[in-house]
């Protein structure tokens, strides 16, 4: 049986600082869940005032912990995404669609009414790889 491992990465690993307790991503076998990210740069600060500039910096945010753990956006399989406006839709979409030129995953997108920091959108996604996550530390 596979061990369920939880990792946290630091901002000089290139991850902005968490804003509450949870880890950034968690393996079990082959599935990596990467928790959802915010539009904050390493230093925690929010980074741009239009949904197309904070979309671009969660997908640098959840690129980056995906590549720390050994992977790539074209191991992402399924998306969550939350927005405080629903209005920004397809301003979201076309910030969105060009980190998957090749395969878009599936994705939710949800209206809320509030997301953490202050920010207009929030990511998390599912990664899958069969050979595993080979750059993740052992607990």
């Amino acid at each position: 049986m596979t061990a369920i491992r939880a990792f946290t990465f630091t901002p000089e690993q290139g991850v902005p600082p968490g804003v509450a307790p949870f880890s950034h991503a968690t393996a079990a076998g082959e599935t990596l869940y990467v928790t959802g990210q915010m539009p904050t740069d390493v230093t925690g600060a929010v980074v741009g005032e239009d949904v197309a500039t904070q979309t671009d910096q969660v997908m640098r945010n959840l690129e980056r912990v995906v590549q720390l753990c050994g992977g790539g956006l074209a191991d992402v399989v399924s998306v969550r995404a939350y927005l405080i406006d629903w209005a920004d839709y397809d301003a979201f979409n076309v910030a969105y669609a060009k980190w998957f030129p090749d395969r878009l995953p599936t994705r939710t997108c949800v209206g809320v009414t509030g997301l953490a920091v202050g920010s207009l959108v929030e990511i998390d996604m599912v990664c899958w790889r069969a050979e595993g996550w080979p750059s993740l530390p052992q607990s």
